[in-house]
């Protein structure tokens, strides 16, 4: 065969069966989450395009009716778009879910060529700003200071894919190999500074002795994870805090299965650290006490972040006591899929697709 019929062919192939849900896969995982988190919780199926960009990606937000600019050709292909332009039969979305800068140039170039609705996460970026009424529905931080306008939903930190499923399955994966270490559990989430693995091992070291103590004073244990931004000094100075008492200690990036969702099922209490919005707002999908540490790592951002948290009665600032304190478990994505329902025609009884 051809290297164009091979072409033809696999265009032809990425012509999926019809979905009314489409969710945009951006390639980092934390803003991927927010529109995934979303979706999973509209009770239909739904398909995932997985979105990959090279340099031209950041032109993409200057197109009115968006685009596809920087966009690989493999994802040109599953939102409908072939070599040199040509269409593909493709039948379109009736709502497009998607998060981040470059995704919204995506999303806008759906909705102009299939008609369909656009919710999406996180600010669009300046040029999606300047036509902010083009999308139907806009889910924005409430610390990012969104314009009060009828398509823009407010929400306290970040929607992610922590439901009350999730975690009922990571407690019940989780229970016999966690068995040994004892109640009450403090999980430790390690975050670090944004874009950088450089944080510091005394924060790290002071920060693990401070939990260690809380949970040996209460004849409990830890269960610490660290992420990509913790680094190798910092983790390591994390363990020599923790030695002091009974704790499971995953290193990011180390062999098996990452027990993080295990973690935060499996505690009595979270302690997180203040850099990560997405790591904190899962933790406060819980129904167990939140506090976090370490607000110097907090951008002037991030620390509006933790004062409407604060403020909500969602989280505490981690000091010597421990209790816990009246408390729903924060559900933005739930909150938004409601939404969603509401103000769209979502058919929920449309039978999955293989």
């Amino acid at each position: 065969m051809t290297e164009a019929g091979q072409t033809s062919r696999a265009e032809a192939d990425s012509a999926a069966s019809p979905q009314q849900v489409w969710v945009l896969d951006d390639p980092r995982a934390g803003t991927a989450a927010q529109a995934i988190g979303i979706a999973e919780r509209l009770g239909v199926p739904f398909r995932r395009l997985p979105l990959a960009w090279n340099w031209m990606a950041h032109v993409a937000g200057l197109a009115r009716t968006g685009s596809l600019i920087g966009l690989s050709p493999a994802a040109r292909r599953s939102v409908g778009e072939g070599t040199s332009g040509v269409a593909l039969p493709v039948q379109g979305p009736q709502l497009v879910i998607s998060a981040g800068r470059r995704s919204a140039a995506v999303a806008l170039w759906l909705k102009a060529r299939y008609g369909c609705r656009i919710v999406h996460c996180m600010s669009p970026g300046l040029g999606g700003l300047l036509r902010a009424e083009t999308f139907d529905l806009l889910v924005i931080p409430a610390h990012d200071r969104p314009p009060a306008m009828p398509n823009v939903l407010p929400v306290l930190g970040a929607p992610h894919r922590v439901s009350p499923l999730l975690l009922q399955q990571a407690a019940t994966s989780w229970r016999e190999r966690l068995a040994h270490l004892p109640h009450p559990r403090i999980a430790l989430l390690m975050g670090g500074p944004a874009r950088g693995t450089a944080m510091p091992p005394v924060l790290a070291h002071d920060l693990g002795r401070h939990v260690a103590r809380l949970a040996a004073g209460a004849g409990g244990s830890v269960l610490a994870t660290t992420s990509r931004r913790t680094g190798h000094e910092a983790t390591e100075a994390l363990g020599a805090g923790l030695a002091s008492v009974m704790h499971l200690l995953y290193r990011w990036g180390e062999p098996g299965e990452n027990p993080y969702f295990g973690f935060l099922a499996s505690a009595d209490a979270i302690v997180a650290t203040a850099d990560s919005v997405s790591m904190i707002s899962e933790a406060c999908a819980t129904q167990v006490p939140v506090f976090v540490a370490l607000p110097q790592l907090a951008d002037r951002r991030k620390s509006r972040f933790l004062a409407s948290l604060l403020d909500a009665g969602q989280a505490r600032t981690l000091a010597e006591d421990l209790s816990p304190w009246p408390r729903s478990p924060l559900d933005e994505a739930g909150r938004v899929a409601a939404e969603i329902l509401q103000r769209f025609a979502i058919d929920r009884t449309a039978p999955a697709l293989d």
